[in-house]
């Protein structure tokens, strides 16, 4: 039993079993859970074979579900949802884990919505931080299963969760008019050693912003969920440090953790210019080295790869997780299955 408060009660992890290995399987109680979202409970006005059908997989989610079925539903959202739903509650069936599913859908196209790729990020990394007590780490892995909004406080590079950032109303200066040197003002609610033992109880709102500066708690908490997601779900052991300058890196081999990053890694890679806007983009750079060099493919081994992190031309982090697992260079797609 944990030491410590629960968190991340939204993921569902206690919904799940694990095996031998510590991963995740999926459970009926699980996919119950997404047919109590509101885009899948009927509303009043529903038809009859929608209720008939949300009622029948209450009973068993594991019931087989025809294309059938779901044509007969009279409103055609409903239709598009159920569809989405019983596909994705399919691929989850078609693994032994959780990760297995997630890995899949990291290196293979798939049309799912990003809202349920998210969720099964969050709770992968929840199983992986199930001991974690170090907030600074659990707020940093948010940024993995939900898009960041970058502002500046102060001289301060803060990351607050966008929906939060919507929904309040926050409208803080340009990060790129404060890297020029612009005064900026904000109210933002930063995660400090102060506040710290306030994020138990608030982990499922995500409404504390992290404080992304370099020398900062924040880029060493990202670095540190970093290595755990690439041990967890690739099997290797990894040490992921964050770099205070641009010139440090000399780039054998490159993962941008965004696209906006993989832009810029491409743009150094190929000897271009980078001038000061996109230059301004950059949030952090990391360099990531194996602990074990029979890990990589023959060319880089010894040599480390470096990650880079950048907001996007709207000041949002989109972190792209699937880049981790599809980027490296491994000498095999991972130790454990």
């Amino acid at each position: 039993m944990n030491a410590f408060p629960d968190f991340w009660l939204s993921s569902g992890h206690h919904l799940l079993d694990r095996n031998d290995d510590g991963r995740l399987c999926v459970t009926g109680d699980f996919l119950k859970a997404y047919l109590a979202r509101p885009e899948l409970v009927p509303p009043e006005e529903a038809c009859s074979k929608e209720r008939e059908l949300h009622g029948a997989l209450l009973e068993d989610p594991w019931r087989a579900v025809t294309a059938a079925e779901i044509a007969r539903i009279q409103d055609a959202d409903a239709r598009e949802n159920w569809g989405v739903m019983i596909g994705w509650r399919d691929h989850l069936a078609g693994f032994d884990t959780i990760e297995a599913a997630y890995l899949d859908i990291a290196r293979r196209p798939h049309t799912f919505p990003q809202m349920f790729i998210g969720h099964l990020v969050q709770t992968i990394l929840r199983n992986v931080l199930n001991e974690c007590e170090d907030v600074f780490v659990l707020r940093a892995a948010e940024m993995f299963f939900r898009p960041q909004r970058i502002t500046v406080e102060d001289g301060n590079v803060l990351a607050t969760d966008l929906e939060v950032a919507e929904r309040h109303g926050d409208r803080h200066e340009s990060p790129l008019l404060a890297w020029l040197g612009l005064p900026t003002t904000s109210g933002v609610d930063v995660i400090s050693e102060s506040s710290s033992t306030r994020y138990w109880s608030r982990s499922d709102h995500f409404d504390m912003a992290l404080n992304l500066t370099p020398g900062q708690q924040g880029l060493a908490a990202l670095g540190k969920v970093i290595a755990r997601w690439v041990s967890h779900l690739l099997g290797v052991e990894v040490t992921v440090e964050p770099l205070a300058e641009l010139q440090e890196a000399v780039l054998t081999w490159y993962v941008g953790l965004d696209s906006g990053a993989t832009r810029l890694a491409d743009a150094l890679w190929n000897n271009e210019e980078i001038d000061e806007t996109l230059q301004g983009k950059l949030i952090s750079l990391y360099r990531l080295r194996f602990l074990d060099p029979a890990d990589v493919i023959e060319k880089t081994r010894g040599e480390p790869v470096y990650l880079m992190l950048a907001m996007g031309d709207d000041e949002i982090i989109r972190l792209k997780p699937q880049n981790l697992v599809t980027g490296l260079p491994l000498s095999q797609s991972e130790k454990v299955n």
